[in-house]
């Protein structure tokens, strides 16, 4: 899958603070991702991380994985 940083994800399940949409900062063997709502910054092992995406927000345009 094709995630960079900059990148806005949407994902299936939400934050404890409500919200769905978090910016990648980092991508690699983790991605460390910061919630859009709170600002509250994860570090998330990619596999898990990919496994919950819904969708990717990237200059404007949706890319579906």
């Amino acid at each position: 899958m094709d995630v960079r940083p900059g990148d806005t994800l949407v994902m299936k399940k939400t934050h404890p603070c409500g919200g769905k949409e978090f910016l990648v900062l980092r991508s690699g063997m983790d991605f460390k991702i910061r919630c859009t709502t709170c600002g509250h910054e994860v570090m998330v092992p990619r596999l898990k991380c990919e496994k919950n995406i819904r969708r990717i927000l990237r200059d404007g345009e949706e890319i579906r994985p």
